[in-house]
């Protein structure tokens, strides 16, 4: 179906959620065409595209507007080339279907002025969900190869009168970091009258309102060959930004004389330029929009969009608990903490709690070890002791880096294979190994597209199937998506590009080696692409200690810390994975490290319930103190039953900045809704309120119970419109509603 290009009034049948929340409905849309302009309504946004620029606008319902974008590339040859430096400027509409949906798509085409060049933008705006998708492409008319490094859909820039406004009393721009390395931690950055917010987020942003959780989400949808970056510029004018640009092409070093959040590890850790992609027609990063009166809800329509395009692991058995060795032998098991002989002991205390081994999906994750310790004979002797008392055992591997000595890169031959590790490492602009974590014993990257690698991967899932493994963890994935001068197979030009092909040649070795039902857990790794494990870390490790500032205690990996960022992901736990990950607990010491409170514990595991973390302890239960509390919670019946099928809270209050005094407030709604606050100042007392507005909650009578003990608390009575809650310094709360009937 071809609409005509003049000033007509068409049925745009666009599928928008209502600012309400209720469920997508069908509602029938002007498209307006003018001289100068086409003007499309859809329920929460104005779209307007000005032919006389070659620009255009998005004007949303909740206030959010970004005016004047553009489209550019900048191309080795011709340069920047943008979409308002055409001519000419033309609209054209048409019905489309494919497998992401069905709706209008709306093709903006920029031509003339430039020699031998047309862009083109493409929006498609879907009938049955809500949400836009934008991506432009280039178009070589003469013959002439193009390559590009750099291209951007949507740029608001100063050059072409652009703006963003964010409305709302507390503007905040969400910054993310490229993975979760480095304890490197999401920044909620707001207008201070000196020092406006700016930097680069990673493959999507935020733009909201703290103070009502009113936002903006936009981000990359296509995680095969760009590396997404979101750079923003704020003006000083409190909720408005002179710049936002989305580009596929991030490249950024660490530069450790910058804070880890402005610049100094919060970026993809490359040392080589972005891979360019070349030919006739290049296209840019395909991105999702929309805004909301509820953050949280355009999040969902973002993660739920990535799912129509790039699917996503299930996993139909209950949330597998389990107990991993990292916390008490540390990196290699050199510390001796526990031996070989002392882990059945562990496999004896899991088993006597009977609600904890009751879901039958108990895990013994052995962590990074000494594979001279803990062969694979050893391996299988944990495992087949194990499974007498009804448990399975985890596997750990690294997939894309090799750590060893500086001095084997060049000498030494990579494991399972006869291949030179130099052949198979990464390579700088130079032509030398990249090094991914520096040190006498290092770790380097490894190419994915090589078949050494593929190799080594097939030795060490063989290794995992000979001890019986169920559950992986595979770690620094980050090393196989740096960009790098060579690769094995020459037709692979960018980090992520490899790294996507080398996690789907993993899922699909996994699959052959190990069988289909197998957990898989990632740690250190980008967060896109998700779709190939069941659950990822929210953030780096964590060592269970309440801040990052207190004596005696790393300055890093607190449950403080690891929650200003887990709070603003929530929303992909059961879109992206099952469920997530937010490391293990600890019922006493993290290594060597001080002991925690007990009241620090249950913070803890407040935290991981409100995030819909699956359930990991590091303890060592040999110490009686360690095992007493071990048997409190861990064996808890509500705790357990729980965490067989966790879900993640609903934000009410979130992280704002960095500071570790953050006080944070959400609910989980369903038949019996729950309640969660974590205070983390040391001085200050918290004091929110619970509103069934806000929440909607049904107007009848509710007992508020304690989640642990199931001790009633209080009535929060039905002609009361809010439940105010008062939760101390250094401490957390986590209640249960149940109906009076």
């Amino acid at each position: 179906m071809r609409i005509p290009l003049k000033k007509i009034k068409s049925r745009l049948l666009c599928c928008c959620l209502l600012l309400s929340g209720s469920y997508p409905v069908i509602i029938a849309q002007d498209v307006q065409q003018y001289r100068d302009s086409a003007v499309m309504h859809t329920t929460t946004c104005r779209i307007t595209l000005n032919k006389a620029s070659g620009t255009i606008s998005y004007r949303f319902a909740n206030g959010t507007a970004l005016l004047n974008t553009t489209a550019l590339f900048k191309d080795k040859k011709k340069g920047t080339v943008s979409s308002s430096g055409f001519a000419r400027h033309s609209v054209s509409l048409n019905a489309f279907g494919d497998k992401t949906g069905k709706g209008l798509r709306v093709i903006f085409k920029h031509e003339g002025g430039i020699t031998g060049l047309t862009l083109t933008q493409e929006l498609r705006i879907y009938k049955d969900r809500p949400g836009l998708l934008l991506t432009a492409a280039l178009q070589s008319l003469n013959g002439a190869v193009l390559e590009s490094n750099y291209s951007s859909p949507l740029a608001v820039l100063p050059e072409t009168s652009g703006s963003v406004h964010i409305p709302g009393n507390m503007p905040r721009v969400l910054d993310v970091p490229f993975d979760n390395d480095n304890w490197v931690k999401i920044l909620a950055a707001g207008w201070e009258p000196s020092h406006p917010p700016s930097g680069t987020s990673y493959e999507f942003i935020s733009l909201y309102d703290q103070e009502q959780l009113s936002g903006f989400v936009m981000g990359a949808v296509d995680h095969d060959f760009w590396k997404t970056g979101i750079r923003y510029g704020a003006s000083v004018s409190k909720g408005w930004l002179d710049s936002l640009v989305i580009f596929g092409g991030a490249s950024t070093p660490d530069n450790s004389t910058l804070p880890a959040e402005y610049g100094g590890y919060d970026g993809t850790h490359d040392v080589v330029a972005h891979g360019a992609m070349k030919g006739m027609h290049i296209v840019a990063p395909l991105v999702f929009m929309d805004a909301s009166l509820s953050r949280t809800m355009a999040f969902e329509h973002y993660a739920h969009a990535n799912v129509q395009l790039n699917g996503a692991l299930q996993w139909k058995h209950p949330a597998p608990f389990y107990w991993n060795s990292f916390g008490v032998e540390g990196v290699l098991g050199y510390e001796k903490r526990m031996m070989p002989a002392d882990v059945p002991k562990i496999v004896d205390y899991l088993a006597a709690l009977p609600n904890f081994s009751r879901q039958r999906s108990t895990v013994l994750s052995i962590d990074s070890y000494d594979q001279g310790i803990y062969t694979k004979d050893v391996l299988h002797s944990i495992g087949s002791y194990a499974a007498q008392h009804r448990q399975r055992l985890g596997f750990y591997f690294i997939p894309f880096a090799v750590w060893t000595w500086k001095s084997s890169v060049e000498t030494g031959k990579l494991q399972y294979t006869e291949t030179p590790i130099r052949e198979v490492t990464l390579k700088d602009n130079s032509g030398r190994t990249i090094v991914y974590k520096n040190g006498d014993f290092g770790a380097f990257p490894l190419d994915p597209t090589h078949p050494a690698t593929r190799l080594r991967i097939i030795g060490e899932l063989q290794k995992a199937k000979a001890i019986n493994a169920k559950f992986l963890k595979i770690d620094f994935l980050s090393a196989g998506a740096l960009e790098s001068t060579t690769r094995f197979d020459p037709k692979v030009h960018t980090g992520m590009q490899a790294y996507n092909r080398g996690m789907k040649m993993l899922k699909s070795l996994i699959d052959s080696i190990l069988g289909p039902d197998i957990f898989i857990t990632q740690a250190i790794s980008p967060l896109f692409p998700y779709q190939y494990a069941h659950t990822r870390f929210l953030s780096t490790d964590i060592y269970s200690h309440f801040r990052d500032d207190l004596p005696g205690f790393p300055h890093y990996g607190s449950t403080a810390s690891s929650m200003i960022s887990a709070s603003h992901l929530g929303w992909a736990q059961g879109v992206f994975w099952p469920y997530t990950n937010m490391d293990v607990v600890v019922m006493k010491n993290f290594q060597k490290n001080a002991d925690i409170p007990e009241q620090d514990v249950r913070t803890r595991l407040i935290s991981m319930i409100t995030m819909g973390s699956i359930l990991g302890d590091g303890t060592d239960f040999r110490d009686s103190i360690a095992a007493a509390r071990g048997r409190t919670y861990l064996n808890n019946a509500s705790l357990c039953r729980f965490f067989s099928h966790p879900r993640a809270f609903h934000p009410l209050k979130l992280p704002d900045g960095l500071s570790q005094d953050q006080q944070l407030s959400f609910y989980l709604p369903g038949d019996t809704l729950l309640l969660s606050t974590l205070n983390f100042s040391l001085s200050q007392d918290f004091n929110t309120v619970f509103s069934r507005k806000q929440m909607r909650l049904q107007n009848r009578n509710y007992n508020v119970t304690d989640f642990f003990t199931g001790r009633t608390i209080a009535t929060w009575k039905k002609e009361q419109e809010t439940f105010p809650v008062n939760t101390s310094a250094r401490d957390a709360q986590l209640f249960q509603l149940i109906p009076i009937h």
